[in-house]
């Protein structure tokens, strides 16, 4: 096998002191409503935001020093990028970086920061690659794929090895799959020191390439939609680290952009960490309900990244809150006459319900002048009570939709 236990263990010897030994904490709040025991391991604490930085320098390691010198190249959504920067800055290397034009902004303006020459190309990862590898041909440097190259396989593995030693009791682990590096080196890793722990992959339905390999037997293109978790968005897979991963892999199952953003939200209200859609993918797959044999386990979240653009975050947080029950929108008609519209949100107020925002419709209200369509953007506690002051509004006589 390309990648084997030495390499990672190699690899986790060159690498310490430069990459940092990341927490692996017990959240109670997240055990509770998950009904497993979870460890939060929190690789959005490295110092570019994410668990990148761990292949990334070991890759740069292994470079013969005319590489070194003439520079490298990667195609990267973003925290590939990101740790190839900064330690190929830390090292020497010059670093150039494609991204593809979508790219969040925030990783774009890091990566310069950090030394990195970036060249925005194409509108999908597939795109970026192509002209990074074209790149690299004329330019003779060496292209560094972030996943699929067998020195970035054996530093991610890094992690599992750490998350065996800092949580010995651990069951099952739940790893994000973009392009398949991560869950390709952690499935080793801990199956080579520890062959009972479940092993899950999650990647969201918009992108579910790995999915597709599975049920083919072979990495293979499909179509791909926009996903909150944009570094996850890789067609196709690695076929080494399909290869690798496939035979530690308990199950793989997908989760919706909805899911990926109420993961987000209760990781920054739970554990007051901002963690990107890929990152919160793993709590996004508990969330889902399609894990019910994992209740009662030990589990580990690897919340494998945090870049995500402070615009986006909004966005995504307000998604959440939606999907929650938690941010409503409520169509229903009201007299327009004096007071109409006063005991539509007098019965709001004593259902409990915060108004955000009212919009008045006249123009495309129906047909009954006498009346007004209305808009109502609203914050309730919960689903549950969402349900219930849409009973009391239907009571009082508001049709809503």
């Amino acid at each position: 096998m390309p990648v084997t236990i030495r390499d990672i263990e190699d690899a986790q010897s060159k690498i310490a002191g430069s990459v940092i030994r990341t927490p692996c904490l017990e959240s109670i709040p997240l055990s509770e409503i998950t009904g497993c025991r979870i460890f939060c391991k929190f690789e959005n604490l490295q110092r570019t935001g994410s668990f990148k930085e761990r292949g990334a320098r070991y890759a740069l390691l292994a470079l013969t020093p005319e590489q070194r010198r003439l520079g490298v190249i990667a195609a990267s959504a973003g925290n590939h990028a990101l740790g190839l920067a900064w330690h190929g800055g830390l090292l020497g290397i010059p670093v150039t970086v494609v991204m593809p034009k979508a790219a969040p902004l925030i990783k774009i303006t890091t990566c310069e920061q950090m030394g990195a020459h970036v060249i925005l190309h194409g509108a999908t990862f597939e795109e970026a690659r192509q002209h990074a590898h074209r790149l690299g041909q004329e330019r003779s440097l060496r292209y560094i794929n972030g996943y699929n190259d067998p020195e970035i396989i054996a530093g991610q593995g890094t992690l599992g090895l750490e998350i065996i030693d800092q949580t010995p009791e651990v069951e099952a682990v739940i790893v994000p799959i973009g392009g398949g590096g991560l869950i390709a080196g952690v499935g080793l890793a801990i199956h080579s020191r520890r062959p009972n722990v479940k092993i899950y992959g999650v990647e969201p339905e918009n992108v579910a390439s790995f999915s597709a390999a599975l049920a083919q037997n072979a990495v293979c293109n499909i179509p791909s939609r926009p996903t909150l978790a944009d570094g996850l968005a890789v067609v196709p897979v690695g076929d080494l680290a399909f290869e690798i991963a496939k035979e530690h892999l308990e199950k793989v199952i997908t989760v919706s952009e909805d899911q990926i953003a109420l993961a987000v939200l209760r990781l920054v209200e739970i554990e007051k960490s901002v963690v990107e859609g890929a990152g919160a993918s793993p709590l996004a797959a508990l969330l889902s309900g399609k894990l019910p044999e994992l209740a009662g386990k030990t589990v580990v979240l690897p919340l494998c990244g945090g870049n995500i653009d402070p615009l986006v975050l909004s966005r995504v947080i307000e998604k959440g809150l939606v999907a929650d029950g938690r941010l409503a929108r409520i169509r229903t008609r009201v007299s327009d006459r004096p007071g109409g519209l006063a005991g539509l949100t007098r019965c709001l107020a004593d259902a409990g319900a915060n108004v955000i925002e009212i919009v008045h419709d006249r123009a495309f209200g129906g047909p009954d002048v006498s009346a007004v369509h209305v808009i109502c953007t609203i914050e309730t506690k919960r689903r549950s009570h969402l349900a219930e002051l849409k009973e009391k509004l239907e009571a009082a006589g508001y049709e809503c939709v």
